[in-house]
């Protein structure tokens, strides 16, 4: 029961609608275990003593408990219900807000598809023992607890006789919940899996169709769809075994009730009717004992998803807002890394290793070097997506920490090498994290990102909507939208990770021209690999391995004979001899 305990805060507040649930339920119950009673005063006390005239009495006393049961019944399956949605509700909305907490290290190694699935299928199976199962629990001990009264008001030697099948069902319901829960786990993952395939298919099916790898594709599903259909057989099969053997338990317990109930009938120690109540009431109590394997499913089931729904809701939030954070509308933008070290995770080699530089207000510094150098670690530890492992990095000349996550955050404009536009409007996208912006707003960052144009060349221009993932645009337009969108919240610091990478030469120029008076008065981290990207910048630093090997002017750097001109040399000497090529012919 550890799991629920821990969940209980997102179910307890809503417990006055499961508590009044149970208590029609307890109405319900009652008037079951009356009709054996019913029986055994019809056969005993009307039929036996021929007093038929009492029949339309009892009729209509049926009917009234009938009418009675059946109001109970909806009030408990309903106030059962709500209780459940209630509950998942809040549940949901709070993992939704950790997702939305957890630092990006947790994202390094989730997956999209495995993830969803535990918002849907484990939020859900978790719901469904909130609404059923814990009533059912209920129901269960009350039939027989008020069954097993009436009965050793009967008889108590039959009652004896009848309860001695019921250590032997028990154990068995034990041994199946041992074997049961394992399974379902199983099941659980494997279902989080088949859905991070389906998922990832999905999202790259460019990828997967340019390459005509959908035969390998397939394959891949196929390989998951089979993991969970052997994980589902073996569950099949645990309760293929276990429910015949609680059957047979509860046939032989019959089987006892008939012979000795007879034999005390024949002597005069029961009465028939009291007998035909008995055989009633047994099966009140060997049916939910039987049923309790579909408890026992419904636990085991939103146990697994429990345990999984947990692991979101305790993972560490390692990037943590002080409780007297500062909070400030606009930073200067002074960035300072002061003996920097970044370790991704404890066994890698470390991504970033003592990073020394100084970004004044107003400062453009270009990052350069090769894929894994660093250059991307430095710009997410300015915005604190993750922390340094020693050293400090300052904003205006306090720590990145001592400052309000989006107090900071708001205050740094990214425009990523891969541009992720959501399924809404151009508007809404440029205008995504500053949602009070007018159209005007708008319409001069887009201007001022060389996006206008073919924004109104555009069905709805700014009211257009986009496919999923900016379906529908080039590579280069989805670029100055999201340009557009980091210039709309008018950052202090402004951070382009590559972002002219998917336009083409002319379109570069335009954007490099539009962001020079962008850039005025903002630090701005340029992240390229194109040396024509960052030329301009005031300082440049080249990285290698996590280290700045070099740092300086371009011109400056051009004649140190070091990396970056190494680098400039393949990018224009290339460029030069094709140029040299075709004047020669």
């Amino acid at each position: 029961m550890d799991i629920f305990k821990k969940l209980k805060p997102y179910y307890w507040p809503f417990k006055s609608f499961f508590f009044w649930s149970l208590f029609s339920l307890l109405f319900v119950t009652g008037i079951t275990v009356i009709y054996p009673v019913v029986l055994q005063i019809t056969i005993d006390d009307v039929v036996a003593e021929e007093r038929y005239h009492l029949i339309p009495y009892i009729c209509i006393a049926f009917i009234v408990l009938m009418i009675f049961k059946g109001f109970a019944t909806y009030y408990h399956q309903y106030l059962g219900e709500y209780f459940g949605i209630k509950s998942v509700y809040v549940l949901r909305d709070e993992l939704y807000k950790k997702l939305q907490r957890l630092p990006f290290k947790y994202y390094d190694n989730a997956k999209t598809g495995d993830i969803m699935s535990r918002l849907t299928a484990d939020v859900e199976g978790f719901r469904f023992f909130l609404a059923m199962g814990f009533s059912e629990l209920v129901r269960i001990v009350l039939l027989i607890v008020i069954s097993l009264s009436v009965m050793f008001y009967y008889s108590v030697p039959l009652a004896l006789v009848t309860m001695a099948a019921m250590p032997f069902l028990a154990f068995v319901v034990y041994q199946f919940d041992r074997r049961v829960h394992p399974a379902f786990r199983k099941i659980r993952k494997s279902f989080g899996k088949l859905n991070t395939r389906v998922q990832e298919n999905i999202s790259g099916m460019n990828t997967v169709k340019s390459l005509s790898r959908e035969d390998f594709e397939v394959g891949r599903f196929l390989d998951r769809s089979e993991h969970y259909r052997t994980n589902y057989i073996t569950t099949s099969n645990i309760w293929a075994r276990y429910f015949p053997l609680m059957e047979f338990i509860g046939n032989v317990c019959v089987i006892a009730l008939l012979a000795f109930g007879g034999y005390l009938v024949v002597n005069d120690s029961l009465r028939l009717g009291e007998l035909v109540a008995f055989f009633s009431l047994v099966w009140y109590i060997l049916g939910p004992l039987m049923n309790l394997g579909f408890v026992i499913n419904l636990f085991s089931q939103s146990k697994a998803s429990g345990e999984r729904l947990l692991e979101i809701l305790e993972a560490d939030e390692d990037i943590k807002e002080k409780e007297n954070a500062v909070i400030q509308d606009r930073l200067k933008g002074h960035v300072t890394f002061d003996r920097v070290t970044l370790t991704y995770t404890k066994d890698d080699d470390s991504a970033l290793k003592d990073i020394n530089f100084d970004a004044p207000p107003g400062t453009t510094i270009g990052l350069i070097g090769a894929t894994g150098s660093g250059k991307t670690s430095i710009t997410q530890l300015i915005t604190r997506f993750y922390e340094p492992e020693l050293g400090n990095v300052l904003i205006d000349g306090r720590p990145a920490a001592d400052y309000g996550l989006k107090s900071l955050r708001k205050n740094i404009g990214f425009v990523l090498q891969e541009s992720f536009l959501f399924s809404t409007t151009i508007k809404e996208n440029i205008a995504y994290g500053n949602p009070d912006a007018t159209i005007e707003d708008v319409t001069a960052a887009a201007k001022r990102a060389q996006a206008h144009d073919f924004i109104m060349q555009m069905p709805e221009g700014y009211d257009t909507l986009l496919g999923e993932r900016g379906m529908g645009l080039s590579g280069g337009q989805k670029q100055r939208i999201a340009i557009a969108r980091a210039i709309l919240i008018d950052p202090a610091i402004l951070v382009l990770d590559d972002a002219t990478s998917a336009v083409d030469m002319e379109t570069e120029f335009q954007i490099q021209k539009a962001l020079k008076e962008v850039m005025k008065g903002r630090t701005t981290f340029i992240i390229a690999h194109r040396i024509s990207s960052l030329k301009h910048a005031d300082e440049i630093l080249v990285l290698e391995d996590g280290h700045i090997v070099e740092r300086g002017l371009h011109d400056n750097l051009l004649v140190n004979g070091g990396p970056y001109q190494r680098i400039y040399d393949i990018q224009y000497q290339d460029k030069e001899k094709i140029l040299n090529s075709t004047n020669i012919s």
